[in-house]
């Protein structure tokens, strides 16, 4: 189970310790989710920076007030990003510029955050229109898509214009002590987790969130992507290289203790959504816009509609190519699934404690 050991959250513009040189700090988001979490590893000489918050809002003030009142006079001396999305490098070209300071990020996500965050209404090309329409959303669908891709700029200062790479296995050492990134795939790129054995501290970013799940999209900039399955293998992976015990510390929510299990629960939680889509598929030939009722049951309104799109292609994509759906083009340029899996009338019925559920003994 999860346990969170802070009862108290950071007020605005505050730092609360959480382990030895280590600090936790919000900052207001301007969607449902509200907040990010954000950390400041302090080094004898000066402060690391993890994630920045999104250039909104009073996050510039709250920054400021944490650089007037709560560094001991000490400067900050670098930028360190989990991952490129704006909540994440919103402002970390405005602290990298402001300090001159280095820009840490793995090269994936700095590049797919430069291309992004430069995007404009009009590099909507036709093959992310083609996305839109193959997933039954219509041409509404293509004009709110091609209305939101340059919406990144109106939220982030622009990133710097040099980096430092890091990548599976780089160290960091901030005040004596040894951090090792940890890289995940699916939500992003290279998303890089910050690991310190001897504080037995995981900085996760999105990768591992205690009470929400990350989102895993497929998008018009990569339309037969399989983030899912890095996803997957990453989630497995984070359960043979990192302690069960470890405090982590996400980038929403709040600090908690219980890595495994919560891990297991995300990979659980996508097995159930592959399964229950397979099932959907049985007895029609379904769009994603179709399907989408199968993994979210409330009602999704137009901030969410797109995510909810890209995480369910996401696991039509993943079925697909494992085979176990079929894809065909309707009439109207939709893309339509169909399950073919012939093992999964034996599989329901193990999900289900069947009793007929036992398979021969194989000699």
């Amino acid at each position: 189970m999860l346990t969170y050991p802070f009862a108290e959250l950071p007020l605005p513009g505050e730092l609360q310790q959480v382990a030895e040189g280590v600090y936790w700090l919000r900052m207001p988001l301007p969607m449902a989710l509200d907040h990010i979490n954000l950390y400041l590893l302090e080094d004898e000489d000066g402060w690391w920076v993890i994630d920045s918050g999104m250039d909104v809002g009073p996050t510039r003030d709250l920054w400021e007030q944490i650089f007037d009142q709560h560094l001991k006079g000490k400067p900050i001396k670098a930028v360190v990003a989990t991952h490129w999305h704006p909540d994440h490098t919103g402002l970390a070209g405005w602290i990298c510029d402001r300090w001159r300071v280095p820009f840490y990020i793995s090269e994936g996500e700095y590049l797919t955050g430069l291309v992004f965050s430069r995007a404009e209404s009009e590099h909507f090309g036709w093959t992310n229109e083609l996305h839109q329409l193959r997933c039954g959303r219509g041409q509404k669908g293509v004009d709110s898509s091609r209305k939101s891709m340059g919406g990144m700029r109106r939220i982030t200062h622009p990133l710097p214009t040099s980096f430092r790479r890091i990548e599976e296995g780089t160290r960091l050492t901030i005040n004596g002590k040894h951090w090792r990134i940890v890289v995940g795939n699916g939500h992003s790129p290279e998303h890089a987790c910050l690991f310190c054995e001897s504080l037995n501290v995981l900085i996760s970013g999105d990768q591992v969130i205690p009470r929400i799940t990350s989102n895993i999209s497929v998008s018009g900039h990569e339309p037969e992507g399989n983030p899912l399955k890095a996803w997957l293998a990453s989630l497995e992976r984070f359960l043979e290289v990192l302690p069960a015990d470890a405090l982590v510390l996400p980038a929403h929510n709040t600090p908690f203790h219980g890595l495994h299990y919560r891990l297991r629960y995300l990979i659980e939680h996508h097995e159930d959504h592959l399964i229950a889509l397979e099932e959907a598929c049985v007895d029609r030939q379904a769009t994603a816009v179709e399907l989408l009722p199968v993994l979210f049951k409330r009602e999704l309104d137009d901030q969410h509609i797109g995510l909810a799109v890209g995480e369910c292609v996401a696991h039509l994509n993943y079925l697909f190519q494992r085979g176990q759906l079929e894809r065909s083009v309707d009439a109207d340029g939709c893309f339509r699934y169909r399950s073919v899996d012939d093992t999964l009338p034996l599989r329901l019925r193990k999900r289900s404690h069947s009793a007929d559920d036992v398979e021969p003994i194989q000699v």
